[in-house]
């Protein structure tokens, strides 16, 4: 059981692989859409670049943000059927969209939880640049239908609720269905504007 959940975590919850792997992720949806690699060059340490899209409820704003990241593992508690960690995940960029091109941070920390039947994260992310305040804030809570083997495909249910501020006055709430296998997830559901959503993540 030990070496099942050791295994299995990382994947659950993660922004980076372990050392050596890479990790492409994408998030799509009508008005935010996200590509995101990175390399893990050390066991708490991973660069990689992002493309974010994103556009207000209102279609009246539209921003591009293309920027190089820089994620770190800050802390890891093992314990006996569980994980918690602390993670810094940050970039700099361009912002493009609605103005001149402007220079972007994007510092952020994600805290998570997981067994290999439950899972609870919470991440607030800056998108700043002159002029811009797009912070991002989200919380996840998802549990598996049933355990399974190392190689099986493992179905959870997991709701998120995000807000973008500048470019909604509304909370988003998606219930997705998660399936996880090895390396992979998938992950597909209609948030409460009725507006579809699909993210994966691989890691090689």
């Amino acid at each position: 059981m030990g070496v099942l959940l050791a295994a299995a975590l990382p994947l659950h919850a993660a922004p980076m692989g372990f050392k050596g792997a890479w990790m492409a992720m994408a998030d799509a949806g009508p008005n935010w859409r996200e590509l995101y690699v990175n390399y893990a060059f050390t066991p708490r340490d991973a660069v990689g670049a992002s493309a974010t899209w994103m556009r207000a409820d209102d279609h009246g704003i539209t921003r591009e943000v293309d920027e190089l990241t820089y994620t770190r593992l800050l802390k890891r508690w093992n314990m006996r059927h569980a994980q918690a960690n602390v993670w810094f995940m940050g970039g700099v960029g361009a912002l493009r969209g609605d103005g001149p091109t402007r220079p972007m941070a994007t510092p952020g920390v994600q805290l998570d939880y997981e067994t290999t039947r439950v899972y609870l994260a919470a991440t607030h992310r800056l998108y700043r640049a002159s002029g811009v305040n797009h912070d991002f804030s989200s919380a996840r809570a998802g549990f598996s239908f049933y355990e399974t083997g190392y190689d099986q495909t493992q179905p959870w249910l997991v709701v998120e609720a995000r807000r973008m501020h500048g470019l909604s006055e509304r909370t988003d709430v998606t219930p997705m269905l998660r399936l996880i296998n090895k390396r992979y997830f998938i992950e597909a559901g209609v948030n409460n504007m009725r507006q579809a959503r699909f993210n994966f993540m691989y890691i090689f």
